[in-house]
């Protein structure tokens, strides 16, 4: 079956910028265009994204996860505290993801 929603990422992926995961590329808005921040290049086949007045305006997509940024990147922080008591390193929550052995690292793979 073909996909039916549109790839958020640019066609040309030539720009780019070094991140923790590696080559991070920008995404925009499905519906509007805005500028939806950067994801990993690598091992990135498909990103879907809407920007929050979009997605407030047409709501949920049928069978698609609708989880605000804030929402997911205080999962995050709460669950580094809970398991470390303190915040990571770019370093550190690399080596979590790479060990892919805690609920942090699941988590951290899920918001990719």
């Amino acid at each position: 079956m073909a996909d039916l929603l549109p790839d958020s990422r640019m066609t040309d992926r030539r720009q780019f910028v070094p991140g923790p995961y590696g080559a991070q590329v920008p995404i925009f808005c499905a519906n509007c265009g805005t500028d939806g921040g950067w994801v990993p290049e690598e091992n990135m086949t498909f990103v879907f994204y809407l920007c929050r007045p979009c997605a407030e305006t047409y709501g949920e997509i049928a069978g698609m996860t609708m989880t605000p940024d804030e929402i997911f990147f205080e999962r995050v922080k709460q669950e580094q505290l809970e398991a470390h008591g303190r915040f990571l390193s770019e370093q550190e929550l690399h080596d979590v993801v790479a060990a892919d052995a805690s609920p942090l690292a699941t988590l951290l793979t899920e918001g990719r």
